[in-house]
């Protein structure tokens, strides 16, 4: 037997989904195939994507390509035009067994005995996960909670290639993780796309403060909970509780902040302004002193000026950010934002590089301030792991993987620890 090859690109929802496939694509029986699971955050990302096609099909002669992801569901026909592409499957599609069943070997040449694009409406997509499975990562375990988002962020094409939000019930998520810790994972990360929109479609509306807690509370034996990026703007009462009280959550946040400046804020359709990040930033770190906050922060947005461009970078300093994911603007064709007058190119390079600088010195901040310190590390490989701030630490011998380790930080080498 010859199983499918999977390339992922994109985010850590798009791993998570490419595990749940390689189950899906198992169980069907498919053999000689390359399923490439695409994102469509940038253009950029789309043309990766192309890129990454072509070359698995020069390096897989005679292989079935299959096509799947946000960038499949966005842009179908983009990808059905590939001479190399012979399958190209939506979101939703990928996650149902009767599609990979579908696909199954049924003859000689099974390419053409269905239709080569299986993409519908993804925002008639109502259920959550029926393809939960227990996690995925060799050593820290990532559960999708949440998918899908109910917001029209001018720039963003996501939901397009994922739908409304619709979160998985929070019995279902505490079952999974008590299986999960029972197989020895001492550290969970709840992930979704608009995660603290998790359980507004749930009966009750339940907030992400409340499954933080429930689960914190129903699965004693989790050592570390984490969540994944987070819309400040959203934050509950009991989320901000759990900071406050339950040491088990661990002291590191991703914000999607995305700019700095008011009136960009607001041409991007966003919740918050400039003071609620800063004032969300101020609170989190009064209720658990020592959290770190990383931050999504978008450079050159259509109309930006340097004065508004000058107010995302004054934002590292001002909300305290460590660990910046920069993004240099990226006009999507259908978006209200790709109707705006664009910065030119070179400025928003400029000013992307100009951003990543100020994160580095945040960065190299944060790095120095953990010299001498005891951090309890969670050991991805026998020379790497993270500490409870999610900072990557570099070991100088062989540690046992998977384990939570109680060790001095030595050093610091710009980019990461050492211990």
């Amino acid at each position: 037997m010859n199983p499918p090859i999977f390339a992922t690109l994109g985010c850590r929802l798009n791993a998570y989904e490419t595990e749940a496939m390689k189950e899906l694509s198992a169980q069907a029986g498919i053999e000689n195939a390359v399923v490439v699971n695409t994102c469509a955050v940038t253009a950029e990302a789309v043309r990766k994507a192309k890129q990454e096609i072509r070359r698995l099909s020069r390096e897989n002669p005679g292989a079935t390509i299959i096509v799947t992801g946000c960038a499949a569901q966005t842009e179908p026909e983009t990808f059905a035009a590939m001479p190399e592409v012979a399958r190209v499957i939506g979101n939703h599609e990928k996650m149902q067994a009767e599609t990979w069943a579908g696909l199954a070997p049924q003859g000689p040449d099974f390419i053409g005995q269905t239709e080569k694009v299986q993409v519908d409406d993804i925002m008639s997509v109502r259920e959550t996960a029926g393809h939960l499975i227990d996690g995925f990562g060799r050593h820290r375990a990532y559960v999708q909670v949440q998918n899908g988002c109910d917001h029209r962020c001018t720039f963003c094409i996501i939901p397009f290639g994922r739908g409304n939000s619709r979160s998985v019930p929070a019995g279902v998520v505490v079952e999974q993780i008590k299986r999960l810790v029972d197989r020895g994972f001492n550290e969970v990360v709840l992930t979704g796309v608009d995660l603290t929109s998790w359980g507004a479609d749930l009966p009750g509306e339940p907030r992400l403060g409340d499954l933080v807690m429930r689960i914190l509370r129903l699965v004693p034996d989790l050592a570390r909970l984490r969540i994944s990026s987070i819309d400040s703007i959203e934050a509950d009462d009991n989320l901000m509780l759990a900071i406050a009280t339950e040491p088990r959550l661990m002291p590191h946040l991703h914000l999607s902040l995305q700019h700095g400046d008011d009136m960009i804020l607001k041409r991007m359709k966003r919740r918050h302004l400039r003071d609620d990040a800063i004032a969300f930033c101020a609170e989190a770190r009064r209720l658990r002193p020592g959290i770190v906050f990383g931050a999504d922060i978008i450079a050159g947005f259509p109309t930006e000026t340097e004065a508004m461009f000058e107010n995302s970078l004054r934002l590292v300093e001002d909300c305290g950010l460590t660990f910046l994911h920069v993004f240099p603007y990226s006009a999507r064709k259908g978006t209200p934002a790709a109707r705006m007058p664009a910065v030119k190119g070179p400025a928003i390079k400029e000013r992307a590089a100009r951003l990543r600088a100020a994160g580095q010195v945040a960065l190299e901040r944060h790095l120095a301030a953990e010299v001498g310190q005891e951090r309890m590390i969670l050991t991805e490989g026998p020379r790497l792991g993270r500490t409870e701030f999610f900072t990557e630490v570099a070991f100088d011998r062989d540690m046992p993987e998977g384990s939570l380790m109680k060790l001095r930080i030595t050093g610091q080498d710009g980019t990461r620890l050492r211990a």
